[in-house]
C-alpha cells in the first residue's frame, strides 16, 4: 500500500500548531488574529486521533485479530522509546530544579510510575504533569489496546456506504453528549481519553470510507462549512472533529502536491519527536531567560532546537530503537516486512 505523503506532511503541520500554541504567549508582538488562531492550536491533538484510528485500521484491520501480540508489541516499539527518553529528561529538570531549592510543581515524584506506565490519562491524575503532551500517548495506547476488540466486534467492510456516515455521526455525538457545548480542550485529565477513543474510532470508519474511493468536493465542503461553523460560534464539541474527519477524507483522496513536499513530508516524519520533545525543550530555554516576553532571537533559536532535536532524535533513537526492539520482541518466523502505509512510512511508523 503506497505512503499518502500528504497525510504525513499534515500531520507534521499539526504537530508544529501545537508547538506555537504552547509558545504563543512569549512571542512578543504578535498579532491579535495571528494569537487567536494560535489558541486553539490544541485541536491539532483531535487531527492527530483521527489520523491515527485511519492509519491504524488501514495497516491491521485484516490481520490484527490472528497478530494481537504482534500488533501490540510494534506500538510499544513504537512509542515508548522517545517517551521514555523525555520523561528522563524531565526527571533531570526536576532534579536540577530541586538541587536549587527551587521544586516544580509540574514534577510531582508520585504520578511518576503512572507517567513511566503511560497511564496518567486513565482517570488516575487530575491535572497534566511532567511533559504535558505525553497525555494524548497515553490515550492512544488505551486506543492500541482496545483496537483489537474494535476488530473482532465490527468489520466496517460489511457497511453500506450510508451506514458508516450514521455510524461516525452517532460516535461523534459522544463528545457533546458528555462533554457538553464547550470546548474540546476542557478538563483533558477528566475528558482527555474519551476524546480519543471517540476520534480514534472515527478514523476507523474514515479509512473503510476511504478504500471505496469517491469524490473530494464533497467532504471538503463539508469540512469547510463545519470550520466555519466553528469560526461563527459553534460548540468545538459539536463541530470540529466532525470537520476534520470530513477533511481528513477529503485529504486523503486528494493529490494535496504542497502537503506532499519534500519539506512537508520531512516535517511529518519527525512529528512524533517534535510533539513529545517541544514542551521540555521550551520549559529548558525559559529557565535561561529572563522573565516575560522572550527576545525574538531566542524565539528563532527556540525553533531550530526543535528542528534540530526532533531531526536527531528521530533519525537517531526513533528509528534505531524500534527496529532493535522489533528484532527481539517479534517472533522472528512470523514477523513479515513493513508494508509502506499511508502517513506511516516504510517501517509501519505511526508519528504523533
Amino acid at each position: 500500500m503506497t505512503e499518502l505523503r500528504q497525510l504525513t506532511g499534515a500531520r507534521g503541520l499539526a504537530a508544529w500548531l501545537v508547538v506555537f500554541y504552547h509558545l504563543r504567549q512569549s512571542i512578543p508582538g504578535l498579532p491579535a488574529p495571528i494569537e487567536a488562531v494560535l489558541a486553539k492550536g490544541y485541536l491539532a491533538v483531535d487531527f492527530f486521533f483521527l489520523l491515527s484510528g485511519f492509519v491504524i485500521w488501514l495497516a491491521w484491520h485484516d490481520r490484527v485479530a490472528g497478530e494481537t501480540r504482534r500488533f501490540w508489541q510494534k506500538r510499544i516499539a513504537r512509542i515508548w522509546p522517545l517517551h521514555l527518553t523525555m520523561l528522563a529528561l524531565a526527571i533531570a529538570l526536576a532534579m536540577a530544579m530541586e538541587l536549587r531549592g527551587t521544586p516544580d510543581p509540574a514534577f510531582p515524584w508520585r504520578e511518576l510510575p503512572l507517567h513511566l506506565l503511560l497511564l496518567q490519562q486513565w482517570g488516575t491524575t487530575t491535572a497534566l504533569h511532567w511533559n504535558d503532551p505525553a497525555w494524548s500517548i497515553s490515550a492512544e495506547w488505551a486506543a492500541y489496546l482496545l483496537f483489537p476488540l474494535l476488530i473482532r466486534c465490527v468489520d466496517w467492510r460489511r457497511w453500506s456506504t450510508p451506514a458508516l456516515i450514521a455510524a461516525a455521526a452517532v460516535v461523534l455525538t459522544v463528545l457533546p453528549l458528555v462533554m457538553g457545548w464547550g470546548s474540546l480542550g476542557q478538563g483533558i485529565p477528566r475528558f482527555g481519553l474519551l476524546r480519543c477513543l471517540v476520534e480514534f474510532t472515527t478514523g476507523t470508519i474514515l479509512a473503510a470510507l476511504y478504500q471505496r474511493g469517491g469524490s473530494v468536493r464533497l467532504p471538503a465542503a463539508i469540512g469547510a462549512t463545519l470550520l466555519a461553523a466553528a469560526v461563527l460560534g459553534a460548540a468545538e464539541t459539536l463541530v470540529i472533529p466532525a470537520a476534520f474527519a470530513a477533511l481528513l477524507l477529503a485529504l486523503a483522496r486528494a493529490k494535496a502536491r504542497p502537503l506532499a513536499s519534500r519539506p512537508l513530508h520531512w516535517l511529518g516524519e519527525i512529528s512524533y519527536a517534535t510533539y513529545l520533545s517541544h514542551f521540555l525543550l521550551w520549559k529548558l530555554v525559559k529557565l535561561l531567560l529572563p522573565a516575560g516576553p522572550a527576545p525574538t532571537a531566542a524565539i528563532v533559536g527556540y525553533v531550530l532546537l526543535v528542528l534540530a532535536a526532533s531531526h536527531l532524535l528521530y533519525r537517531y533513537l526513533e528509528l534505531p530503537a524500534q527496529a532493535w526492539l522489533n528484532a527481539r520482541a517479534l517472533p522472528r518466523g512470523n514477523d513479515r516486512p513493513g508494508q509502506s502505509l499511508p502517513a506511516h512510512g516504510p517501517q509501519d511508523r505511526l508519528l504523533r
